[in-house]
């Protein structure tokens, strides 16, 4: 059987490609080695796609390009379709850039199939857990609540917690189950949200299973350490690394469900394999909600660095308070449970991390450019 990964140069997509190797599978790898990811010189500076370059049939390419696709695409039985422009709040302003390549590239994926001949079973496609936005609360007068954008005047003023939408009173957050409100608060959300509902519609009634995942907070050994937009452990651990200070935005109790890549990896080829899959929607994730000045604490102690941390208020439009996972329907349907938690799996990061080259920090530029758009406030 012979499996294409889109984005398989990646983080998740590389480790993806080694397991299927290992099971005896044939891999194809469809990436356009993205320098904000893999560096000026990939060969060179991208310890992700030189693990797998020998070992798959890996095309340089582009998902808005036809002639790539078809190149892939020959003899495919699965595609697990990752390529994505993956940064939330660059999403804001790159926004044709992230609806080209996450709408437009899973169209033009669906346009071949539909009209070509082909032999592919099923597609996998990666969405996230931005699509739900803030996600599931619950009020104490109103139940089960979904709540809309926080307002900029009241984060300007340090209230940060989301309100009621109906009574606007106090609300506390609960784990998101996948049949919860839709309702992306960033262009980066509306994209994998689109690019699901793209997979399973078309797929639907051209007789090929599909199957989607709203992966958390990915992280572990391999991951970028020189991307400033995406990963908040990167992102803090570069910054550690080049002994500089960490700027905590809101109020640092905002929270997030952070899931080991062995987990996400196994996860994703259990959606490949079992059957009787077809249309269905899992979130995947640890089900457990960790806050950030607590992810900040940890890896300081972890390197046995001491640096600043300045909780400063500071906030950007389009980020969410708080989102965990629900992952029953992963665990019933799927069979999936995560082997990983936070305190082992953030061992393992932190220990590949001590054995890397420091990377320059380039988040204070991501900042600024993020200032000049209005957005980080």
């Amino acid at each position: 059987m012979n499996v294409l990964i889109t984005g398989g140069a990646g983080f998740i997509g590389s480790n993806i490609a080694l397991k299927l190797i290992a099971k005896g599978y044939g891999v194809t790898v469809l990436d356009s080695l993205s320098e904000q990811i893999h560096g000026a010189n990939p060969e060179l500076t991208s310890p992700l796609y030189r693990k797998i370059k020998d070992k798959v049939v890996f095309i340089e390419g582009n998902v808005n390009n036809r002639a790539d696709w078809e190149q892939a695409l020959v003899e495919i039985d699965y595609v697990i379709h990752l390529a994505a422009e993956t940064g939330t709040g660059q999403s804001m302003y790159e926004i044709k850039k992230y609806v080209d390549t996450n709408i437009g590239g899973t169209a033009l994926l669906l346009d071949i199939l539909t009209n070509t001949k082909h032999r592919v079973k099923r597609i996998v496609v990666a969405e996230s857990r931005a699509i739900y936005g803030e996600g599931k609360y619950h009020c104490p007068q109103c139940g089960v609540v979904y709540p809309l954008e926080r307002k900029d005047e009241d984060m300007a003023k340090g209230d940060f917690e989301c309100k009621c939408p109906k009574c606007g009173g106090e609300i506390r957050f609960v784990a998101t189950a996948e049949d919860s409100t839709i309702h992306p608060l960033s262009i980066y959300g509306i994209s994998k949200q689109v690019q699901g509902q793209l997979v399973h519609l078309v797929c639907k009634s051209i007789g090929v299973e599909s199957v989607s995942f709203r992966y958390q907070n990915v992280y572990g050994p391999g991951q970028s350490l020189t991307n400033p937009y995406t990963g908040i452990l990167s992102i803090f651990s570069t910054r550690i690394k080049n002994g500089n200070g960490l700027n905590i935005f809101e109020d640092g109790k905002e929270t997030r469900d952070f899931v080991y890549i062995e987990d996400v990896v196994d996860a994703t080829i259990l959606g490949m394999e079992v059957p009787d899959l077809n249309g269905h929607v899992f979130n995947i994730g640890t089900g457990v909600a960790i806050d950030v000045l607590t992810v900040a604490k940890t890896l300081c102690e972890k390197y046995g660095v001491k640096v600043p941390i300045t909780v400063s208020g500071n906030y950007r439009l389009g980020d969410i308070r708080h989102n965990y996972a629900d992952i029953t329907a992963a665990r019933q349907i799927l069979g999936f449970e995560p082997k990983w938690n936070f305190s082992d799996g953030i061992e393992q990061f932190t220990n590949w991390v001590n054995q890397q080259e420091v990377r320059e920090d380039n988040y204070d530029a991501s900042i600024e450019e993020m200032k000049k758009k209005r957005l980080y406030k």
